[in-house]
């Protein structure tokens, strides 16, 4: 059964515009091999409330998706080891 899930990342806000939107398109078809993206929201870049990685920044985007119930398992691993991610978290939402 699927279910809607939402994507909080936050990234590197030292990656030009161009390997950003790589970065992005990465995650976006990752997410559509195995469900469908719903929404993307780009909150720019804003103070974190620590450090992260030397980072005292970070560009926050969120992802709305539908997929699987195995599926942000196997997402959050391979946004672990994905250079210019700070932090992530993969959050179900109720209908």
């Amino acid at each position: 059964m699927a279910n809607k899930y939402r994507l909080v990342t936050v990234l590197n806000p030292e990656l030009d515009q161009e390997k950003r939107e790589s970065l992005l398109e990465s995650i976006k078809t990752k997410i559509a091999s195995a469900g469908t993206v719903d929404a993307l929201d780009d909150n720019g870049v804003q103070k974190l409330a620590y450090e992260i990685d030397g980072q005292t920044s970070g560009n926050y985007v969120q992802i709305y998706f539908t997929a699987e119930t195995e599926f942000p398992r196997e997402l959050e691993r391979v946004l672990k080891i994905t250079d210019g991610v700070l932090r992530f978290l993969v959050v179900r939402v109720e209908e």
